[in-house]
């Protein structure tokens, strides 16, 4: 996400190094970098050379403290312009109502239906709702089939009337049953149309206008850069949308759509989408979003994404057999399925600070754990609860029946050792306090970097 923004970006501030102060010349040609990153992420022109105008003018206008870096500096009024050009504050949608009811509306193949299907899931769990969704597109031989499949999976009620063929009156119909059967939110999955088609825009407007919808949500591809950002433009003056969900954003890797849209539709980005499986919707937040873009991380995401995980009384019972060094490999693998359901693996090492450039050109999959769970699968359940009891030939068996190596085997125990015995040691404050004493010590009194 952002890789190549983010890497342009490091290389304007690096012109900046070893200069003691800001100047106008220096300032200026890193500008012309951070100019030229902005234009190649395909951000509107104009857009592109306001940003700079505001960067130079905050920069030249601001002393420089003798224990902050010129190059420091710039960084934080580029987060600063970067989060006010997304949109300051993050948006909320307004699911409020008796039903709420929320229109998608999109262009053909933006993802409309797959992401009136995310929202739903994102409102049954994270807030609650009892949603249900509409199915309007009667133009797509397989869109109704493809809401009814969805529905099914998330476990959500789909309402579809394949008889009908006017989408005003479906919707019409799907926010009456709504209101008869106990549903607080309504989605209605509109058919996908183009700028320039009169006659689907003219329907688009039609329903709206019929259902008086609490949110109206553009769906956009964000990899289409500009030309998403002209699409939300012509269907914002038709409709005037309240919110964007920007989709596939985690595999746009200029962030051109991402940094424009607010400016020249000045409507909010309220989600983006950040992977194919059901539950990668995620709340879109500037401020994140900048921290990411400067390679700054987003700790606070990653924290997120591990709570939504976090089950309480399992991590006591845990905490407790960390104390008593009895940590086994049983509860390493409960671990590792934890960390799996919090999303792709290289998306979530990007969200630590100075780790997105680390990762960079780094190919981690989705089975990245495989061949340890494999290994830990083929242990007998005495094995995985005492580990003590692997030798030569109980790992040659295990190395066999994972179909790995027997240095694979090795590398993981003696992995799984060194976690065991720190995690031990953790557990136990005084440990703890000598550890940091330890620490402190390193490096001439300078501590180890991001304690």
């Amino acid at each position: 996400m952002f890789e190549n923004l983010s890497e342009k970006f490091d290389r304007a501030f690096k012109v900046l190094k070893g200069h003691g102060q800001i100047t106008e010349i220096n300032v200026a040609e890193t500008l012309k970098e951070v100019r030229r990153a902005l234009l190649d992420a395909d951000v509107n022109y104009k857009t592109a050379k306001e940003f700079t105008a505001r960067v130079k003018e905050k920069a030249l206008g601001r002393n420089v403290l003798t224990t902050v870096s010129p190059g420091q500096l710039l960084t934080k009024i580029c987060h600063e312009e970067l989060v006010d050009l997304m949109g300051g504050e993050q948006t909320e949608i307004n699911f409020k109502g008796n039903p709420g009811i929320i229109l998608m509306a999109g262009l053909q193949g933006s993802g409309k239906t797959t992401h009136s299907g995310k929202l739903a899931l994102w409102l049954k769990s994270k807030q609650r709702k009892i949603p249900l969704l509409v199915a309007c597109d009667v133009y797509r031989p397989a869109a109704i089939d493809q809401l009814h499949v969805l529905g099914e999976q998330l476990e959500v009620d789909v309402y579809s009337n394949r008889e009908e063929k006017n989408p005003v009156k479906i919707a019409q119909e799907g926010i009456a049953h709504a209101k008869a059967n106990g549903f607080n939110v309504v989605i209605i999955d509109t058919a996908g149309r183009l700028a320039v088609d009169e006659k689907m825009m003219g329907e688009i407007e039609d329903v709206k206008n019929a259902i008086n919808p609490t949110e109206t949500l553009f769906v956009v591809d964000a990899m289409t850069g500009q030309d998403a950002v002209n699409t939300a433009k012509t269907f914002n003056e038709r409709i005037n949308f309240d919110g964007v969900i920007l989709t596939k954003l985690d595999g746009d890797t200029r962030g051109g759509a991402a940094l424009s849209i607010k400016t020249v539709v000045d409507k909010p980005i309220k989600f983006v989408g950040t992977g194919e499986k059901m539950d990668a919707l995620d709340i879109f937040y500037p401020s994140r979003m900048a921290d990411r873009i400067l390679g700054m991380g987003d700790v606070v995401s990653l924290v997120e994404k591990a709570q939504e995980q976090f089950d309480e009384k399992e991590a006591k019972k845990l905490q407790k057999k960390i104390a008593q060094n009895k940590f086994d490999f049983d509860d390493f693998y409960a671990q590792l399925q934890q960390i799996k359901k919090m999303g792709n693996v290289k998306d979530l090492m990007g969200m630590i600070p100075g780790m997105g450039k680390a990762m960079k050109g780094v190919d981690i999959d989705d089975d990245a754990f495989k061949g340890i769970e494999s290994i830990i699968q083929s242990m007998t359940p005495k094995e995985r609860a005492e580990p003590s009891l692997l030798n030569s030939s109980r790992k040659k068996r295990i190395a066999k029946g994972s179909g790995t190596n027997i240095q694979e085997v090795n590398k993981l125990i003696k992995q799984f050792g060194e976690t065991k015995k720190m995690m031990h040691m953790m557990s136990n404050k005084k440990n703890m306090a000598n550890m940091m004493r330890q620490m402190k010590g390193m490096r001439g009194g300078m501590g180890m970097p991001g304690m």
